[in-house]
């Protein structure tokens, strides 16, 4: 399954999408993996939560794969979003500061609902559907 998340960035890429969107809230795909309520596997992706986020890993480095490693220039507008966000007052988690610096590195519009990233200056981002 870790190369089905792969091969459909890698056509989107094709198809100019300049969007990015990872989604687990909805209680389907990769957050049955990472739930333990639902997770009732048995085999090296179910268990305790070590187990459970194996899945996950395997699928963000498919999709880095697909899409490039960090480089310098996405730590660059890391180091950028952080030291503003830092001078606002209004953190981030350093997970989601990875996903804007990674965005904007590229030029992608972020989906997301998360509230935090509407701090981040330079980010396009859209709330609603893709």
């Amino acid at each position: 399954m870790q190369v089905l998340f792969e091969n459909t960035t890698i056509k989107s890429l094709e198809l100019k999408n300049r969007a990015i969107r990872s989604a687990t809230w909805y209680g389907y795909g990769i957050n049955q993996f990472l739930s333990g309520a639902s997770n009732r596997r048995s085999d090296k992706y179910g268990g305790d939560i070590g187990k459970r986020y194996l899945f996950l890993g395997e699928v963000i480095e498919a999709v880095r794969g697909a899409v490039g490693k960090l480089d310098e220039e996405t730590a660059e507008f890391y180091a950028r979003v952080y030291w503003d966000l830092k001078r606002k007052g209004k953190p981030v988690p350093t997970n989601d500061l990875w996903v804007a610096a990674s965005a904007m590195r590229h030029g992608l519009a972020l989906f997301s609902y998360d509230e935090h990233f509407d701090n981040i200056d330079g980010l396009i981002l859209h709330k609603g559907e893709m």
